[in-house]
């Protein structure tokens, strides 16, 4: 299956939306794969979200499931380098390049209202763009020409405090800035390809979209105790759900707008989505 819901697009100045978007596997996207269109609708999927959009962002914060530092942190370098945080794939995917600039003033800006609801924040200068960050964007925005900032995760995975940044920064999408979740809905390296996952991911993939469609206070209820649903530990192995806790930031972000499944697909045997708040 393969949905594409987001509504039509609506006069500039309107407030951004919240997504969490599937990034694939590696560079899965720019390298062969076999079958060869294993990521064809993902990266169709990708590529046709800016076309979704009230206007052309600003700036853009996402948060992806490659950082984790004890607290909250956001880059501040004006141009961020990437960091090639994958393994044993083609040479030519080291040569990547995403030449975003970042946006120190939004970093700033972003740490301000994380710290002003008690939820500390820093902003690392050094700190480059992994490809939770640069693979999607490549795809959604392969011009490179919108800002960047990335936001780590807590170490803790908390989910309701990662709901509690994304409500804190929720005031952003009001300001142009398009706030992404950058992960996978289903995470277990295990899974992949493997036809007994097909129904354990379908389970609580339909689990995920009931809980991200639900009223805004019954969502983050939800999502706060994500542990619960179907087979969750077996989606996202416990320590290792650091590809879904980004979907708790874009749900915060979502603040009382309807949350909305746009994407879904099995790929390599599991359930695969991406979600759109606003």
């Amino acid at each position: 299956m393969n949905t594409n819901t987001f509504p039509p697009a609506t006069p500039a100045g309107s407030r951004m939306p919240a997504l969490f978007v599937p990034h694939g596997g590696g560079p899965c996207f720019f390298m062969d794969w076999h079958p060869a269109d294993t990521w064809d609708r993902m990266a169709a999927f990708l590529k046709g979200i800016a076309g979704t959009l009230p206007a052309t962002p600003r700036a853009i914060l996402l948060v992806s499931g490659h950082w984790l530092e004890r607290d909250f942190a956001l880059t501040g370098h004006e141009r961020p380098s990437l960091i090639y945080d994958y393994s044993g794939f083609p040479a030519h995917t080291y040569e990547l390049t995403y030449p975003a600039p970042g946006d120190p003033a939004l970093a700033r800006r972003g740490a301000g209202l994380l710290g002003a609801d008690g939820l500390p924040a820093i902003i690392d200068p050094a700190r480059g763009y992994d490809h939770g960050v640069f693979i999607p964007l490549k795809l959604m925005f392969p011009k490179a020409d919108i800002p960047v900032v990335q936001l780590s995760l807590r170490h803790d995975m908390d989910p309701a405090a990662h709901i509690a940044a994304g409500r804190a920064l929720a005031p952003l999408r009001d300001e142009g800035v398009l706030i992404v979740g950058s992960g996978m809905s289903f995470h277990n390296m295990r899974g992949y390809g493997d036809p007994r996952y097909t129904p354990v991911s379908t389970a609580f993939d339909e689990w995920l979209t009931q809980a991200v469609e639900s009223a805004p206070a019954q969502r983050e209820a939800l999502l706060t105790d994500w542990t619960a649903a179907p087979y969750a530990r077996d989606c996202h192995p416990h320590g290792g759900e650091e590809h879904l806790i980004p979907l708790m930031v874009a749900a915060g972000a979502g603040s009382d707008a309807e949350g909305r499944k746009v994407y879904s697909e099995e790929v390599m045997r599991t359930v695969l989505s991406g979600f759109r708040f606003g």
